[in-house]
């Protein structure tokens, strides 16, 4: 496999908004192992193996079960789940393909019981920022030990 471009070098001022977007959702306190929680189920859906690659890295780094981590994409199918961690992966899912029927009152009503309004607004920042992240990779054909090449 071929990287397309170093889309860091290429453009530098774009590189860097990315960069301030992911600082800004990381800094707005949810919870680690959730926000990565969001960040592998998003680069499932949008199919980035960089993405991917990188966050199951990170998530195992921080003592996360190889159960959990193989059981992410099938979430609605397990217990080991907690129900604040399956609203915020419905969520990621519904955002993720947002055309495909946009949020539900259903789903938001969900999501409200277990996350305040600041708190929803953390979450589609964070969805948000990997969906940026998966779009760039995927169109400059990034892939797991691109970089390392």
């Amino acid at each position: 496999m071929k990287l397309r471009m170093n889309h860091m070098n290429a453009n530098r001022a774009g590189f860097q908004a990315m960069l301030n977007l992911e600082e800004a959702a990381k800094k707005m306190g949810l919870d680690p192992v959730l926000y990565e929680l969001i960040k592998i189920r998003a680069s499932q859906i949008n199919g980035c193996s960089f993405c991917l690659d990188m966050h199951v890295t990170d998530l195992r780094k921080m003592g996360e079960s190889e159960q959990r981590l193989a059981l992410i994409t099938v979430w609605r199918e397990t217990p080991i789940f907690t129900e604040r961690e399956r609203a915020a992966l419905a969520l990621t899912e519904a955002v993720t393909v947002i055309s495909a029927g946009g949020v539900s009152q259903e789903l938001y009503d969900e999501v409200s019981e277990h996350f305040s309004e600041s708190e929803i607004v953390s979450l589609v920042m964070a969805i948000n920022a990997i969906n940026c992240w998966n779009r760039m990779a995927i169109t400059t054909g990034m892939f797991p030990g691109c970089y390392e090449a």
